[in-house]
């Protein structure tokens, strides 16, 4: 299948990318790299450089048999500094790239959500049929807005569209600048043994999802028809305290905790169900969190210190 991938430079992306180029897809990556790297990218794959707001986006996308988007500002607190930014970046940027899908014919996406639309939980764990909640920040409403602009075109256009809600992912090839996500930060602090930042003691609980087992989810999707919401998650909370120890006994040392408070827009607890994605898809994860720590603190052992 031909398939264009947007924000594919991007960790996520080129995970996927290089997963769909193993399966036989020929793959197309559109990412103006404002947030992504140019050496992520399969050499396998067309790159075209181009963002979601350029008037050539037809022409790109024109042949095409599906998209997988990926392409948006992912950094809470940024967020909530530049909401503005994240509006116009994730829920502009998306209908057109839908807008474009229509003008070429390309009428089956798959999108990835997370699991910040469904607000502070009020039971673990949470199931796609739970109601979405109340935001805690403008990337959360992004991505609320994103899901039911796809849904809205399953129901106007006919697209067929498959809502991944992702947990927490991490794994090798994270490299954002700022980096905001908690693993990378962790091991990239023991590493070069300086202070851990750490959000509220470490007491949130967060289930964490390998990168290649959140690739995987994105194959399996490609022949559906109509709309599909899967919750992308291991169905194993873990408190961010209890990661932090993996951490410590896999390189054999600790080093100091930077206390940092609180954090504006965080949740308290965030628990999959993924049963849905088991029993319509056959998808499960298989990497446990030691080993994809373990995979992800050798990635970054394997860096230029520079990076």
């Amino acid at each position: 299948m031909k398939i264009l991938v947007t924000g594919g430079a991007g960790f996520i992306g080129s995970h996927v990318s290089k997963l769909l180029l193993d399966r036989g897809h020929e793959v197309t990556i559109v990412d103006d790299l404002s947030k992504g790297h140019r050496d992520l990218i399969d050499q396998r794959a067309k790159f075209v450089k181009v963002s979601l707001a350029d008037e050539n986006l037809p022409a790109v996308l024109a042949g095409h048999k599906a998209v997988i988007h990926m392409a948006s500002l992912i950094e809470v607190g940024e967020s909530v500094k530049n909401p503005a930014e994240f509006a116009e970046n994730n829920i502009v940027g998306t209908v057109r790239l839908l807008e474009a899908m229509k003008k070429t014919g390309v009428k089956k996406i798959i999108f990835s959500s997370s699991a910040c639309v469904y607000g502070i939980p009020k039971k673990l764990p949470i199931l796609e049929e739970d109601p979405l909640g109340e935001q805690e920040n403008p990337y959360g409403i992004t991505k609320t807005t994103m899901e039911e602009f796809c849904k809205l075109y399953n129901k106007l256009f006919g697209f067929d569209v498959v809502i991944l809600r992702y947990f927490n992912p991490y794994g090798p090839g994270e490299l954002h600048n700022p980096e905001t996500h908690a693993i990378p930060n962790f091991i990239k602090a023991v590493l070069e043994k300086k202070p851990l930042p750490l959000f509220w003691k470490g007491e949130q609980t967060r289930d964490f999802i390998y990168i290649d087992d959140l690739g995987e989810a994105h194959v399996l999707p490609l022949n559906l028809k109509g709309l599909h919401i899967y919750n992308v998650g291991t169905e194993t909370g873990v408190t961010v305290m209890d990661a932090i120890k993996i951490i410590f006994d896999l390189v054999g040392y600790e080093v100091p905790i930077d206390d940092l408070g609180e954090r504006k827009g965080d949740v308290p607890s965030l628990v999959a169900s993924a049963e849905k994605i088991k029993k319509e898809l056959g998808w499960e994860a298989k990497v446990d969190l030691e080993e994809g720590l373990k995979k992800t603190i050798d990635f970054f052992r394997s860096l230029p210190s520079s990076i």
